[in-house]
């Protein structure tokens, strides 16, 4: 498992996020051939048994996406167990996976969020213009959290109005820069060089301790806010990910474009927001068409 898991990184790229999944699932299911089946070796698992696994996770609720990923790790193990002949087949042939319903993302809306950023009052201090930076930044380049905790000084091109950030597998892109994101990271940046005497360098969004952000802190600044103008329960940086793309479809931006933006490695990726955007769709029809 540990050479699997150094392929998986090493070699495949694979993100931080996948890596951590996989080894969970992976982990749940060693565990469930040594307690039910006494097999300590998932190498000796048929295709019998890894479907009386799944069958167990349906039976205990697991969402059909859970499941899904969960297949998606056996299915890359037992590729890799092949490759390095511990199997003489693959017994993930055999396993279907359950269809899964496909949830709109969840966005937030255009007006009452701009409203926030516009009229809310952050603390004029380093960790006021922080949580200002956070949601401007998410929403205003549709970066993903892991790239945006990932973010360097060196990245930033005020400028040229761009950031380089490093997405899924590795791999690089230039976002660029509005001009009122660019005010709130020059704002930032003065209050940050205040607040740790001049240190503006590694990562350019930092804790009070000047340690790089964290995931869950940057959930909590996304969900406090968020909050402010709105009851539903969708509040996290990936929102402001999907508002970003659903609001820049509205505004007629081309879909090649925002895959372009958004980092997506295909169209197919992109297009679950044109779901979104049948509403201003509709509206367009009833203003524009002579029988609407």
């Amino acid at each position: 498992m540990d050479l699997f898991f150094k392929y998986l990184q090493y070699e495949k790229r694979y993100s931080p996020h996948t890596l951590t999944s996989y080894y969970t699932d992976l982990g749940q299911f060693s565990q469930y051939l040594n307690e039910v089946y006494q097999i300590t070796d998932p190498a000796e698992a048929d295709h019998t048994i890894i479907r009386s696994w799944l069958l167990t996770l349906v039976q205990n609720n697991i969402k059909p996406r859970s499941i899904n990923r969960k297949i998606a790790c056996l299915r890359s193990y037992y590729r890799f167990l092949l490759a390095q002949q511990r199997v003489q087949t693959n017994p993930m042939l055999r396993i279907k996976a359950p269809k899964a319903t496909k949830k709109l993302p969840a966005f937030v809306h255009e007006e009452p969020f701009n409203h926030l950023l516009d009229t809310f009052e952050f603390e004029e201090n380093f960790e006021g213009q922080r949580d200002r930076l956070i949601l401007e930044f998410l929403y205003g380049t549709g970066i993903r959290l892991a790239e945006l905790t990932g973010i360097e000084h060196t990245d930033i091109e005020l400028r040229a109005k761009t950031v380089r950030v490093l997405g899924k597998g590795n791999k690089e892109r230039i976002v660029p820069l509005n001009d009122s994101l660019l005010h709130s990271i020059e704002t930032y940046l003065e209050y940050k060089k205040s607040q740790f005497d001049n240190n503006n360098s590694g990562n350019l969004l930092v804790t009070n301790k000047a340690r790089p952000l964290y995931p869950k802190f940057v959930y909590r600044v996304v969900k406090k806010y968020i909050n402010m103008i709105t009851t539903s329960e969708h509040s996290s940086p990936h929102t402001l990910r999907h508002s970003f793309a659903t609001h820049l479809l509205n505004k007629g931006a081309d879909l090649n474009a925002i895959k372009d933006l958004l980092g997506h490695a295909s169209l197919a990726a992109t297009q679950v927001y044109t779901h979104n955007s049948i509403d201003k769709l509709k509206s367009i029809f009833e203003k524009a068409h002579p029988k609407a």
